[in-house]
């Protein structure tokens, strides 16, 4: 299917989608989106097997986008891009500690308590998984998706905070998610008696740091280049150009590009680039760059339904998506509580907090790519499945109630 073709038909789906939420479900865009994208893709693979010719397009599109790839080296810079420029630095810095915690040792220690408590209930049930492959599946959805979190807690009575601690974590994980799972897998790859624990520590730390360098500078860079001209179509290609430089350069020097370009995007978006008080060139360019995530966000969510269609194993392991639920909740819930019982009092974190930081841990569509991208093996189609699940239950059910939850949980306490 021609290149131009398959972009128009994912643009049109994701105006339909958008148009039948807005104007009748009324649902938060990306639950709603997600939901009409998921049975819209029921329908397609039920007229598919009834007349193949009628879906033969959307059956078609489904298959010609590579979900994998499109995210992780093109939509995904663009995105977190987005929400860093947007995100406010100042109320970042206050929260720097706990956003680091979690989004560092958060995620290592959600990977390990998921690999480790699916290891063992899978064996309970009979069912037989190795242990490293379960440490992988953690890895790769253990990171929270920025999108998804953003859509949904904007406007609820969640406090100031709160708000930013889920926000940051859920930028900066990402990186980190990135480069466990990619150590993960060449440990599956090459066998645990294989690995070079020196060479995995350097690729850890090329990852991680170098992503956090590369973006700093050439962050820096774009800010003042932006500051020292007015003219808007001109600032404009300045920020483009900047995520896509950090994503081609993070990719030739095997740096993190989510690191890369949420770094770049604090600096680039963290001060004004107004050259006086009548130049409102910074307003403008975040109110671009909010449309821009919002765009590629419905098309995302809409990528995410259409998936369904090349899953066709996927009613084989309803169990064990359930199972895989529950365990990452569970694994969520102790990954936030270990490391901030210890600091609670210093960042005035209760535990009240710590049960709206784990239901606010969305998935979305980054452990999908992750999941998509996995080579062959007798695990592919277990972990898959049960990141579909995930990401679904994630986002619809966490995502419809999370305000809920947050509003109950705080109806006497004004936002502050």
């Amino acid at each position: 299917m021609p290149l131009f073709l398959i972009i128009a038909l994912l643009v049109i789906l994701s105006a339909i989608y958008s148009y039948i939420n807005a104007r009748w479900l009324k649902l938060p865009g990306t639950i709603g989106i997600m939901t009409l994208a998921i049975i819209g893709s029921v329908l397609t693979i039920i007229v598919d097997r009834l007349n193949p010719s009628i879906a033969d397009h959307l059956t078609v599109l489904a298959k010609n986008i590579n979900f994998s790839t499109t995210v992780l080296n093109i939509m995904l810079g663009f995105l977190l891009f987005a929400s860093a420029f947007n995100l406010d630095v100042r109320k970042l810095k206050k929260e720097m500690r706990p956003v680091f915690i979690l989004s560092t040792l958060g995620v290592i220690v959600s990977t390990a308590i998921f690999g480790t408590l699916l290891y063992w209930v899978t064996g309970l049930i009979d069912i037989k998984i190795p242990y490293i492959y379960c440490l992988l599946f953690g890895a790769l959805v253990s990171p929270t998706d920025p999108v998804a979190v953003a859509a949904i807690i904007t406007g609820s009575k969640l406090p100031n905070n709160l708000e930013t601690i889920i926000s940051g974590e859920s930028l900066f994980n990402d990186g980190i998610g990135l480069v466990l799972f990619i150590t993960l897998l060449e440990i599956t790859q090459s066998g645990t008696d294989n690995i070079d624990f020196a060479k995995a520590a350097i690729l850890f730390v090329q990852e991680v740091f170098g992503g956090i360098a590369m973006g700093a500078i050439t962050g820096y860079m774009a800010f003042k280049l932006m500051k020292s001209i007015d003219h808007f179509q001109t600032i404009v290609l300045v920020s483009l150009s900047l995520v896509m430089l950090n994503s081609v350069v993070a990719t030739l020097l095997h740096l993190s590009i989510p690191l890369a370009v949420v770094t770049a995007g604090l600096l680039a978006g963290g001060r004004s680039i107004n050259v006086d008080n009548k130049d409102h060139s910074h307003q403008a360019l975040e109110k671009f760059w909010t449309l821009i995530d919002e765009l590629l966000n419905t098309m995302l969510f809409v990528m995410i339904g259409l998936q369904m269609v090349n899953l066709p194993f996927i009613q084989n392991y309803w169990f064990t998506g359930a199972i895989g639920i529950l365990v990452l909740l569970g694994a969520r819930w102790m990954s936030i509580m270990l490391p901030l019982t210890f600091l609670r009092r210093s960042l005035n974190i209760n535990y009240n907090s710590i049960n709206i930081l784990t239901w606010a841990g969305l998935r979305g569509g980054i452990s999908i790519a992750l999941a998509l991208a996995l080579p062959a093996s007798p695990y592919r189609h277990f972990i898959l499945s049960g990141t579909y699940f995930i990401v679904i239950f994630s986002i619809i059910i966490q995502g419809l109630t999370l305000n809920r939850v947050i509003n109950v949980a705080y109806k006497n306490n004004p936002k502050d």
